[in-house]
Parts: C-alpha cells; sequence; structure tokens
C-alpha cells in the first residue's frame, strides 16, 4: 500500500519525467526496386496490401535518395551515416575484391548494439565477403544471408563463369554453396522465417531487425508458393512475395504486443536495373535507373511507420538520404554518435513530418563509379556536373532475365534542374538561375577538397581506407 501511495505522489510531481521506452527498429532494404514499383506510385500488376497498410498506418516519402545508385556503396551509407566514397567503398564488391568495411567504422548495429538492442541481420551483406567483414564482426548478434549479390555466381548470363558457388552463410560459417536458380527460391521465405523468429525470441527488446531482401535483384527468384501468383510474371509474383515478407513480419510484431513502440522504414538500395526488362521494375516518370545519378537511379521507395511518432496516412514530399538514418537513429535513442567524422544529419522533423520541416542538409552529393562527382541536389535544385553514363535511350528493356544492351559513354553537359516542377531533369535552367548555377558550383569545389573527384583529378583529403585483408608473409604482391 505504501509503495503504492508514493507512486502515485512522485507521479503528480511536475518536475519527475518518465524515460520513454527505447523503440525497437525494423528496416527492411530490398534490392533494384524502382520508384515505380510501389502501387501507390504508379505499379498496377501486381498487389501489395501490406505494403499498402503500412502507408495507411504511416507515412509515405516519396523523395527519399540513396547515396549511390548501386549495392555496396548504397548499404554502406544506411549503416554508416558516411557517404561511401569517404569509407572507400565504391560500387558493387565482389567475389574477388579484397577489401570491405573497416573495423573502425561504426555501422549502425554498433551503435544500437551499445545501447542494449539485440540485433540481427537477415539477407544480403555486400560489405565485404571475407570473415573480418562479416555482419558478426560489425555489430549484429545474428546473420543469415548471402555476402553479396545474387547475380554474382557461375550460374548467372552476365557473370563470370570463373566465379564460385553463391554462399549462405549463418554466422561467419558457410552453410550452403547455391550453384542452382532452384536453390534461391526459398531465400526470402527463410529470411523473412529468420527475421519473424528472432523478433519473438527478443520482444522484450528493444531489437533491431535488419531484413535486406536479395531480391528482385536478378536472377528473380521466388517460392512455389508465389509462382504465377501476379499478372505480370516473375517480376509481380518477386513483389508480392516480398510485400508477404513485410506482412509477416508486421503480423509478429503484433503477436508480441509491440506495434506502438516499433518503428519500421522500407526502403530500396537504388533503381531499377532496366536493361533487364520484364525482369526489372520501373523509376515511373524518373529519369533512367541503376547505375546513373539521376533521379532514376536515386530516388527511391521509402515508408516509414512509428504509431503515435510518424504520421498515419500521410505522404511526405522533403528530400532526405540515407546517410540520415544512422543519426536520426542515434538521437532517438539517445547515443552518441561515432567518434569518426559522418555526413549524415539528424533527420527526426522530415521522419515525424513535423509542420515546416526542411530538408536535414543544405545539399546531397551523388558521386559514382570511382569516386566521380556527379550531380548536386539542393533545395529545389539538382546540378549535373559533366560525366558519360549508360542509357537505354528510351528502348526497351530484356526479356526473360536476359538483358537488352545500354548505350555507354553518353555524354550529360553541365545542367541545372528545377526538381520540383521537372522531376523528369529534361529542362536544363542554369541560364535562368546564375546564382544558383553560381553556389552549386562553390558547393562542389568543397565537396572536392573533402572527398575527392576523380573527373576533376582531385584528391580529398577527407577520405578514409576501407579494410583490407592482411597480406601473408610471403606474398610479394
Amino acid at each position: 500500500m505504501l509503495e503504492l501511495l508514493l507512486a502515485v505522489l512522485i507521479d503528480q510531481v511536475p518536475h519527475v519525467t518518465k524515460t520513454p521506452q527505447r523503440p525497437n527498429i525494423v528496416l527492411m532494404y530490398v534490392d533494384d526496386m524502382g520508384w515505380g514499383d510501389l502501387p501507390s506510385q504508379g505499379a498496377r500488376s501486381w498487389n501489395m496490401p501490406n505494403l499498402d497498410r503500412l502507408e495507411h498506418e504511416g507515412t509515405r516519402f516519396t523523395q527519399f535518395y540513396v547515396a549511390q545508385p548501386v549495392c555496396s556503396a548504397s548499404r554502406a551509407a544506411l549503416l554508416t551515416g558516411c557517404y561511401p566514397n569517404r569509407l572507400g567503398i565504391h560500387g558493387a564488391l565482389a567475389p574477388r575484391n579484397d577489401h570491405g568495411i573497416h573495423d573502425a567504422e561504426t555501422t549502425l548495429a554498433e551503435l544500437l548494439k551499445a545501447q542494449g538492442y539485440a540485433t540481427g541481420i537477415f539477407g544480403k551483406w555486400h560489405l565485404g565477403w571475407q570473415e573480418q567483414f562479416l555482419p558478426p564482426n560489425h555489430g549484429f548478434d545474428e546473420y543469415l544471408g548471402i555476402p553479396y549479390s545474387n547475380d554474382m555466381w557461375p550460374g548467372h548470363p552476365v557473370s563470370p563463369k570463373a566465379w564460385p558457388p553463391l554462399p549462405l552463410i549463418d554466422g561467419v560459417e558457410t552453410v550452403q554453396g547455391i550453384t542452382k536458380l532452384e536453390q534461391q527460391e526459398p531465400l526470402t521465405r527463410r529470411f523473412t522465417e529468420r527475421a519473424v523468429s528472432f523478433i519473438d525470441h527478443h520482444a522484450e527488446g528493444p531489437f533491431f531487425v535488419y531484413v535486406p531482401h536479395p531480391q528482385p535483384h536478378v536472377p528473380l527468384a521466388r517460392s512455389a508458393t508465389f509462382a504465377g501468383s501476379s499478372e505480370q510474371g516473375w517480376y509481380g509474383d518477386v513483389m508480392q512475395e516480398i510485400d508477404w515478407s513485410m506482412g509477416e513480419i508486421l503480423e509478429a510484431l503484433e503477436r508480441n504486443g509491440v506495434v506502438e513502440n516499433t518503428l519500421v522504414i522500407f526502403a530500396s538500395d537504388n533503381g531499377p536495373w532496366l536493361n533487364f526488362g520484364d525482369h526489372a521494375g520501373t523509376a515511373a516518370h524518373l529519369r533512367e535507373g541503376k547505375g546513373t545519378t539521376f533521379e532514376g537511379g536515386v530516388r527511391v521507395p521509402c515508408i516509414a511507420r512509428w504509431p503515435s511518432r510518424v504520421k498515419a496516412g500521410h505522404i511526405n514530399d522533403t528530400h532526405w538520404m540515407t546517410i540520415d538514418v544512422l543519426p536520426t537513429v542515434a538521437g532517438i535513442v539517445q547515443a552518441p554518435l561515432p567518434a569518426l567524422p559522418i555526413d549524415g544529419a539528424d533527420a527526426i522533423n522530415v521522419l515525424t513530418s513535423v509542420d515546416g520541416a526542411d530538408s536535414p542538409q543544405d545539399a546531397y552529393l551523388f558521386y559514382y563509379r570511382s569516386n566521380e562527382l556527379q550531380a548536386i541536389r539542393s533545395g529545389r535544385w539538382k546540378l549535373h556536373l559533366p560525366h558519360v553514363y549508360r542509357s537505354l535511350e528510351g528502348r526497351s528493356g530484356g526479356s526473360g532475365g536476359t538483358p537488352a544492351k545500354y548505350t555507354w559513354g553518353v555524354q550529360q553537359p553541365l545542367a541545372l534542374y528545377d526538381i520540383e516542377v521537372d522531376p523528369a531533369e529534361s529542362v536544363d535552367v542554369q541560364h535562368a538561375n546564375p546564382e544558383v548555377l553560381e553556389r552549386l558550383l562553390a558547393i562542389a569545389e568543397s565537396a572536392r577538397a573533402d572527398l575527392g573527384d576523380s573527373l576533376t583529378k582531385c584528391a580529398g583529403n577527407g577520405r578514409r581506407e576501407p579494410g583490407r585483408i592482411p597480406k601473408s608473409a610471403d606474398d610479394n604482391g
């Protein structure tokens, strides 16, 4: 009785505040899904009721960006809050590469683990395949997945035949060498079931579940349950299985009574791989796709739900980027930022759609290839610096998993676009906006001094080395 009376009295004292419970975090990051692949953003040949529900109960962000339009670089930005070229991560790391994420870098998993979170990753990693680079050595308690893209094996038509079987890894041990497409078909289900089991086991929280599905990256693979389930064919079937995966995770949160205290984020790592045609998605009205820094390559689907914090049934057009996720989460859980400098900013006001909230950064940089500064987004403006890119030039892609040929070496001159009225980046307005052009060119010079730029042969003084496999004593190379 005395304890009850004291509790009541304390609850009535104005200066006594209760510490809110830290939220669980679920982050699903799919591979090569285009901006136009959400039904709410144009898709018509498949159904995604669970993502529709996530939008109804949360916010859809129409201008969410990845730092680079390619696998490893995109994931490095998401998990560290840094531009990937700052970390020495470029492109898509392959089985032949001997480098990966450096031990000195702090991942989102390490940040949360230090705050008492249980951490799990189930899906594609792609930040180095050797043991020292794998998730259990970078903050994750559990890992089931593949270390790089699902096309990096000898069974894919555009992959070197000398590459080894695709390894399925549990922890740091390879439990299966995948040599046939049929062996990829259960992966979406397996990763989902493992994520659900992790949630069930750690329901008392707090937990962080990262589900980077390898699909819909080619080669497309879906379980027998979803074969022929959509009007579109293989790609639509895959999209519907991804939606099923989200549904299973949402149901697990409900079953364990943790919906109200869980932040769920869904996004893609880059735009669609357009030359695969009917085995690829669409960027809708945006220009180009994966492998370019035009909007179709770097603007991706994004939905977030966090009851009572993220607005329900809301559409937010404010632009932000994957580099902002780590500092935003750090602010939410009141964790210190990494010791090494990062590039992202706390975007909590954007995430929660605070009235009048603007982008958390004055400008975002878009690098590609071997450290090429190709574009800058600032406010409504996007500046493209001179570079070359690949294009389908409005042509159709391939069919049945066989890609069409890109036109390579297309010249993009210096151009300024007003993204608010011209998201297709079709009308150069630099001559009508000389002050904007001058300001963005100054930002480019500052970026080059910090991160370098191979197009202008600037080294940059803020770049860090990636982790590397130590050479053996008898290695003279």
